[in-house]
């Protein structure tokens, strides 16, 4: 057996079990696939060290092979402690060669200390979920960070942090915000967003949704999809927002809308989506139903202050898995699912394959654009190329059979004139 790469997972002997899963995820991932078998023809990336802070899932070690295959030398670790699936990421150093840094339910040093091992690999790219990865380089290794080439950014929330980063010129590198590109943000967010979340939910809990009320908080997105599939499972569906727009979308959508201190005392499960701190509070807590459930579905475990639930429980206790009950004091019990973090990560899959297929396409095509195109950037925030997102999506379209019309030169020319009236 070849030599292991550098790693520290949880237990090599779950390998095989992961390799399966991966090869399962894959038959779902035709656009990723075709991508791959590009990349080792061309190996776009030859001579790039790669360093990857994302959920290590099935999906994500499809991707890991792909930029291996473009050339790249690659490093893989957790972008959230409860998001690792062990055996994938076995699989990932055992049978893939790939230098994984990854254990579910890992503690914040170790959090921290894998990434500063795919750091001392001296990427030129980083590959980001949440903006972990480039905080870190920016704040305790500015001058490492200064020598980054480029850099990808996965979800909403690391896409508000960056673009913060360089309203503040602290940003050291270029860095495109493939969440912000439509065939990831219109589907990875509202369909895998919306079915992982309510996976979780169901898994922990194995509530019937029908019948209760189901309270979204944020509805951008995420919280569109999420809100989207309570409906479609028979939920009274409430929505909370501080965007007029989104709301006054919500609202036209048949979904009721309100502030969260009036849907506190009516909901049965409350879902934050929303990117944002101290969403569900004390005061929310206080007027809750007995056994009302909590959970968070945006990247941090920041949207639920669960010290403040703390303090005014008596007890708790876990009462089932991912599922920790709080007794207050006069009896009312709460409910809090995977501690807090993303549900539809701690306590199911995440995102459903042929979703990730999109948004892994995006950032493979990222990758290689950036290796091409690196030199001539500035250190901000850039939308991956409108053509790229169109090849994903024609890709996509036509793994699933289907064809859409094109232009006749008489519908280009109408297109592109002004001379042409009534």
């Amino acid at each position: 057996m070849p030599a292991l790469p550098s790693h520290d997972v949880a237990d090599l002997s779950a390998a095989p079990l992961g390799k399966a899963r991966i090869e399962w995820a894959e038959r779902s991932m035709p656009v990723l696939r075709a991508i791959r078998g590009r990349f080792e023809a061309e190996k776009p990336l030859e001579g790039h060290t790669v360093a990857a802070c994302l959920h290590v899932t099935t999906e994500t070690a499809n991707l890991m092979r792909t930029l291996r295959a473009g050339g790249a030398d690659v490093t893989l670790v957790a972008s959230n402690p409860l998001s690792t699936q062990d055996d994938t990421a076995a699989a990932l150093v055992s049978e893939y060669g790939i230098s994984t840094y990854a254990i579910r339910g890992e503690d914040n040093e170790t959090y921290y200390g894998h990434i500063d091992a795919a750091l001392d690999l001296q990427p030129t790219i980083t590959m980001d979920d949440g903006c972990d990865l480039v905080n870190r380089l920016h704040t305790q290794r500015p001058e490492q960070a200064a020598q980054v080439l480029a850099g990808t950014e996965e979800t909403t929330t690391g896409v508000i942090r960056l673009r913060a980063m360089e309203r503040a010129n602290a940003l050291r590198y270029p860095i495109i915000a493939v969440n912000d590109t439509p065939t990831k943000h219109l589907f990875d967010n509202r369909y895998g967003t919306g079915q992982s979340t309510l996976d979780g939910i169901i898994r922990a809990t194995n509530l019937l949704l029908a019948g209760r009320t189901v309270v979204v908080a944020g509805f951008g997105y995420c919280g569109r999809g999420v809100a989207s599939r309570a409906k479609g499972l028979g939920a009274d569906v409430v929505v909370t927002e501080i965007n007029p727009i989104r709301g006054l979308e919500a609202a036209m959508e048949g979904y009721r809308v309100m502030t969260m201190e009036e849907a506190a005392p009516q909901g049965d499960v409350f879902i934050t989506v929303t990117g944002n701190t101290s969403i569900l509070r004390q005061e929310h807590f206080e007027a809750m139903k007995d056994g009302a459930v909590i959970c968070n579905s945006g990247h941090f475990d920041v949207e639920i202050d669960i010290a403040s639930l703390e303090k005014i429980a008596d007890d708790r206790r876990e009462v089932r898995p991912n599922a920790e009950e709080f007794v207050l004091t006069d009896g009312r019990r709460i409910v809090l699912l995977a501690s807090g973090r993303l549900v539809n990560l701690g306590a199911a899959e995440g995102h459903p394959a042929s979703v990730m297929d999109m948004s892994f396409a995006d950032q493979s095509l990222a990758a290689q654009w950036l290796a091409r195109n690196h030199e001539g950037l500035e250190a901000r925030v850039y939308d991956l190329a409108v053509d790229l997102d169109a090849e994903v999506a024609r890709l996509k379209l036509e793994s699933m059979g289907k064809t859409i019309d094109s232009l006749t030169a008489e519908q280009e020319h109408y297109l592109a004139s002004y001379d042409i009236g009534t």
